[in-house]
């Protein structure tokens, strides 16, 4: 079977290169499946020419006539190393649309189309949140005049992902965690104001 990517994207230029397929514009019109990678707003108008044969990449919209196969990663526009990525399945996907994925390392699971929303704000605060705390942070420290040597702030963030991977709950750590409210109360009056309630409020949850 013919298979295609619509989208030329991060998402879609990744896809298709580790796939070996085409890569081509919106409007085409290939043969066989297709994997639309295209923004929110142009699926279900691509989708109306696959009809049965396709499935959109979006992991927040929800189409009843159109599945969605959602990769649950941050993509360059080249291929990675995707094992253990978890791959969101939302209506009949065809068999070998998901088999193709799968092939790349990604692992397929159900996800009911009324929990898309709530899978993909969990994936914003992951991924797109958890990135401009990372780099307002290094901007705090920059304005101020401190410059941190080597990879900054980098070796911090990771040691956190792999300490909270490795042991959930228990991985975390600082003043938040520890009770120490004097720190807590010297921290946050360092920070300006917007930066002051997001260290509060990230803090008390």
């Amino acid at each position: 079977m013919e298979l295609s990517v619509i989208g030329r994207g991060k998402a879609g230029r990744a896809l298709a290169q580790a796939l070996g397929v085409p890569n081509l514009p919106h409007g085409s019109r290939p043969p066989g499946l297709v994997i639309l990678a295209v923004p929110d707003h142009a699926v279900a108008a691509e989708a109306a020419a696959f009809e049965g044969r396709c499935a959109h990449l979006s992991g927040s919209l929800n189409l009843p006539d159109v599945p969605s196969a959602h990769p649950l990663t941050s993509f360059d526009g080249h291929p990675a190393d995707w094992r253990g990525t978890p791959l969101a399945l939302t209506g009949p996907v065809p068999d070998a649309i998901t088999a193709a994925l799968t092939g790349l390392g990604f692992e397929p699971f159900p996800l009911p189309a009324e929990h898309k929303a709530l899978y993909h704000a969990a994936a914003v605060l992951t991924s797109g949140h958890a990135a401009t705390l990372w780099l307002g942070a290094a901007r705090l420290l920059a304005d101020a005049g401190v410059a941190l040597p080597g990879r900054g702030l980098w070796p911090l963030a990771q040691a956190t992902l792999r300490n909270v991977e490795q042991r959930g709950e228990a991985g975390r750590t600082g003043p938040f965690v520890r009770g120490d409210v004097a720190t807590i109360e010297r921290d946050a009056a360092a920070l300006p104001e917007a930066w002051r309630e997001v260290f509060l409020r990230l803090g008390g949850l």
